[in-house]
């Protein structure tokens, strides 16, 4: 028989989360992926012209960088959009991130320490925020990354209070 103060939960599982993140985040993604891509491609240019006796190497390794730069910047924001979910219940928060390495994590809300928003420049023009969950595992916080920043707001009200509502303490 279980205490009165317990409330009857179901096993918390690894499980898939069921939401999306917000689509505007595959603009976000495409252009911090750009912004990582592009100014190999500028310094790689200019030392090509600006060194001819290894200009042969500049310019194979400019051809490189550029067509694996061109495949990750087109290829990475939507494969990324596919996988990145999060879902949270009276129990847990559920994410899958990731995009080569894929990730599927679950955190107690009893194992809630800290919930935490960060919206950096590049999010603010898209409207993002990102939502990190910190707990008591050694695995490192839960991070949902492209949330609209009302969702991410509310979701973080919502998280703190079931949180200071669940029993334990959270190590």
């Amino acid at each position: 028989m279980s205490e009165p103060h317990e409330r009857p939960t179901e096993a918390v599982r690894l499980r898939p989360p069921r939401h999306r993140v917000e689509r505007r985040a595959i603009a976000w993604w495409t252009v911090q992926a750009a912004l990582s891509v592009v100014p190999v491609l500028i310094v790689l240019a200019v030392l090509s012209r600006m060194l001819p006796a290894v200009r042969y190497w500049l310019l194979l390794a400019l051809l490189v960088v550029g067509v694996l730069g061109i495949a990750y910047v087109a290829v990475m924001p939507s494969w990324r959009y596919r996988v990145h979910r999060y879902e949270t219940t009276e129990d847990a928060v559920y994410t899958a991130s990731g995009w080569v390495n894929q990730e599927w994590r679950v955190a107690p809300m009893s194992r809630i320490q800290t919930v935490d928003t960060a919206r950096g420049p590049l999010q603010q023009v898209f409207g993002l925020s990102s939502v990190t969950v910190t707990t008591a595992s050694a695995a490192g916080p839960l991070n949902i990354d492209g949330l609209d920043r009302r969702i991410a707001t509310e979701l973080v009200e919502r998280l703190t209070a079931t949180t200071q509502a669940a029993p334990g303490d959270a190590t």
